[in-house]
């Protein structure tokens, strides 16, 4: 979710042969992965390697606590969840952390996989809205989750500052076909057993990344405005 204003948006799901983004380190410090597939590949004869494209992984022992921002506020007794109309609509690529691990674990042992790239990722690829909606029927929670505006949001209340025209939803039919991965965990399953470890392992201090802070002040002063 790097910032894209100028750049046209490409129609998703991505495949493993699409363009690759031009702009390396975009998120600043030493962190860039094309830079590490390019060595894993560069020879392909002498040391066979194999890449697979993560998504975003959630689960037990994440320590980006990824759905606490969720889980909290319904444990809180929250009647809605308040998403900026951006994010609400953006669709990304999410994989529990035990299908992941089933996934490197098939890639690491069949010679299938020798120099080849494979996206990893569930099958369908939940927009935030219904990826909350998601968490509100695990936890058998009633609230609404509200699409609002992003222009009429005060910023302490938007989820990303960033560029969210462009969607992240990968296809994995290749490794599905490939090494015939399926998840062992269906996505209830696994949402149900990440917010109870979220619940009761709750973060020490939230992640720089993780907004909106709980600040349900101002929340309720947008609810005031459309309920």
């Amino acid at each position: 979710m790097i910032r894209l204003e100028n750049v046209p948006t490409i129609p998703v799901p991505f495949n493993e042969d699409g363009p690759l983004r031009t702009e390396l380190y975009p998120y600043g410090g030493d962190y860039e992965k094309q830079l590490v597939e390019n060595t894993v590949l560069s020879k392909p004869l002498q040391l066979p390697g194999t890449v697979l494209r993560l998504p975003m992984v959630y689960g037990e022992g994440d320590s980006s606590n990824r759905l606490y921002k969720y889980v909290k506020r319904m444990l809180d007794n929250r009647n809605a969840v308040i998403l900026d109309d951006l994010y609400a609509n953006w669709r990304g690529t999410r994989g529990h952390v035990e299908n992941v691990a089933h996934a490197i674990a098939l890639a690491a042992t069949n010679e299938v996989a020798k120099n080849r790239i494979y996206n990893v990722g569930e099958e369908v690829s939940l927009s935030e809205k219904e990826w909350v909606q998601l968490i509100a029927k695990v936890m058998k929670w009633d609230g609404k989750v509200h699409s609002i505006p992003r222009s009429d949001l005060p910023e302490q209340l938007i989820y990303s500052l960033l560029d969210l025209r462009q969607d992240w939803v990968v296809d994995t039919s290749r490794i599905r076909n490939e090494l015939n991965y399926s998840e062992l965990v269906s996505i209830e399953e696994a949402v149900s057993r990440t917010v109870d470890w979220e619940e009761n392992n709750p973060p020490k201090e939230l992640h720089p990344k993780d907004f909106p802070r709980f600040d349900y002040e101002s929340e309720d002063l947008v609810l005031t405005k459309i309920v």
